[in-house]
């Protein structure tokens, strides 16, 4: 069985990595329109009045998935359970959804309905968030908010009309679950697809110590900080104020199950590090990390040592092959489903067309390397050349990687040296545009919230607007309104942030993205549209980070 845990998922796009540096990491002032930054002048979330915001099972939610339009609909289940999974070095007791990871994509067509149940066999409490889908509030799969947490032995029937094509993925929103092998690619294929391709190839990157060691990711939280509750907790804990009376809407509630219901070594040489610094323990036994840096990522990398690095559920010695033909256009939808680990790309002996991220359009920009932070996705095209290539992938400031295979002639290499274009020409998400169907009405914002990241390494007392997240915190918006999130930070460390619920434009008509990379001491506003109801997450995808506090809540007020 699983584990309450919840990988932070806040992907990045490193579209923070260029912004303003701030010479005092505090709020300013500037926005146009109103000015949300908190109570009495002070940075913070609002008073949450239960009456003055739309539930998730409200009739507003349920009038706006009305407005989506029900089309046909697709059934199916998925059990998360405990398990063996073959990695490749190893066999490892994990949790995973129908033993396997990562999971099965769950593949449906945009206007289609999807009917999934959840059945939970995990020793803890669970729920299931689809992430970057912009669906009903009731079905987002935050404990506490959204739902109450799917029981042990139970089930959970998720339901929602999905009319955004593109890459995504689905994972718990409960503790650290996430960072176990709970996770599975989400494609929603678009009926008028514009892109010509041959073949498809889904690469899931993971950071991975569950099992190994008699290391979990509860352990490293608690050695992390200090061993306070986790934000979502691993127990069963009632809904926020202001949920809890509402009634589920008609198939959506969590029933127990009918009776008898079944259920290395790189390959590579090693990663040069800039300026000569020590390497990170590759391993260390209590799964802390110290000495990772990255110039990419501002300084430190990350927290976590993780024993393994996997690109679909496998170690470098015993990768996954892709076989294709020369000359074959292949679509590579590229996810980042680790814990607390930025991911450098590159295929070796190609060049990479950007094409997508974050499940939305761009102009096509030519590239040797991509860096995702957590929750982050790219599609790219390549045209295959003949012969064996690594598609390569470095865990960004800890000096490790691990790799997948493109064969398309000739016998299969062995080992792999580095390839370059890890070294050559990398496009930042701040450096693509929205493509011209997507771009957002330019207008000024109605709204501007301002969200500063603080907390340190040394405490671990992650937060927003130094508030740790309580269930209770509502930022508000109203329906209609152009918002405008300032994302500040004032910490020492890189944070991808996530937003549930909708995709944000970067600045300057930049792509539409539900993930960014801000980097140390600097600043970034995005733009939405206030225009899918309810309460909806915003933190940091760091697991471990929002797990001890950098979390809060948009509510829509009615």
């Amino acid at each position: 069985m699983h584990a309450h845990s919840r990988r932070a998922v806040l992907g990045a796009g490193i579209a923070v990595a260029s912004g303003s540096l701030l010479g005092a990491c505090s709020p300013s002032g500037g926005g146009n329109g109103m000015d949300s930054s908190g109570l009495d002048g002070q940075a913070g979330p609002a008073a949450a009045n239960p009456s003055e915001y739309i539930s998730p099972h409200g009739p507003e939610v349920r009038d706006r998935e009305d407005r989506r339009g029900p089309g046909p609909v697709r059934r199916l289940q998925l059990t998360a359970t405990t398990t063996t999974l073959d990695l490749g070095a190893r066999q490892v007791k994990s949790w995973a959804y129908e033993d396997q990871v990562p999971g099965q994509a769950i593949r449906i067509t945009a206007g289609e309905t999807l009917a999934l149940t959840l059945v939970n066999q995990l020793p803890q409490p669970t729920t299931l968030h689809w992430h970057g889908i912009r669906l009903r509030n009731d079905m987002d799969g935050v404990p506490g908010i959204t739902q109450p947490p799917i029981a042990t032995g139970a089930a959970f029937d998720y339901r929602f009309t999905a009319i955004n094509p593109g890459t995504y993925w689905v994972h718990p929103h409960a503790g650290v679950q996430l960072d176990r092998g709970l996770y599975a690619p989400m494609i929603v294929e678009d009926p008028r697809e514009p892109l010509k391709y041959d073949k498809e190839w889904i690469v899931v990157l993971d950071d991975w110590l569950d099992g190994v060691g008699g290391n979990t990711p509860d352990k490293v939280l608690a050695r992390l900080n200090g061993g306070r509750p986790m934000a979502h907790g691993t127990d069963a804990r009632p809904m926020a104020s202001g949920t809890a009376a509402q009634p589920l809407a008609r198939g959506t509630e969590a029933r127990p199950l009918a009776q008898g219901t079944e259920t290395a070594a790189s390959g590579m040489p090693p990663m040069s590090r800039p300026g000569g610094m020590p390497s990170p323990s590759p391993s260390a036994p209590s799964g802390l990390l110290t000495g990772a840096t990255s110039e990419l990522l501002g300084g430190e990398a990350g927290h976590v040592a993780y024993r393994y690095y996997l690109i679909n559920g496998r170690t470098p010695d015993s990768p996954q092959v892709f076989r294709a033909k020369r000359g074959d256009r292949i679509r590579i939808r590229i996810i980042n489903a680790g814990g607390d680990t930025a991911f450098r790309v590159a295929l070796g002996g190609h060049r990479m067309t950007v094409t997508h991220t974050d499940g939305y359009p761009v102009r096509h920009t030519t590239t040797d390397a991509l860096l995702l932070g957590m929750g982050e996705r790219y599609d790219v095209l390549v045209t295959a050349k003949s012969g064996v290539f690594p598609f390569a992938a470095l865990a960004e400031g800890k000096r490790r990687s691990t790799l997948a295979v493109l064969h398309t002639s000739g016998k299969g290499a062995r080992k792999f040296k580095r390839p370059k274009e890890l070294d050559g020409e990398l496009v930042r998400a701040d450096q693509l545009k929205a493509a011209e169907s997507v771009r957002l009405e330019s207008r000024p914002p109605d709204r501007t919230l301002r969200l500063r990241l603080t907390g340190s390494m040394r405490k671990f007392d992650w937060a927003i607007n130094d508030r740790p997240y309580e269930p209770s915190q509502r930022y508000p918006v109203r329906e209609g309104e152009r918002v405008r999130l300032t994302f500040i930070n004032g910490t020492e460390m890189w944070h991808p942030v996530h937003v549930h619920g909708h995709t944000y434009e970067l600045p300057d008509g930049g792509p539409r993205k539900d993930t960014t990379i801000l980097l140390p001491h600097r600043k970034v506003s995005v733009d939405f549209d206030a225009d899918n109801p309810g309460l909806w997450m915003v933190h940091c995808h760091n697991v471990y980070h929002s797990e001890s506090g950098m979390m809060t809540v948009l509510g829509y007020q009615k």
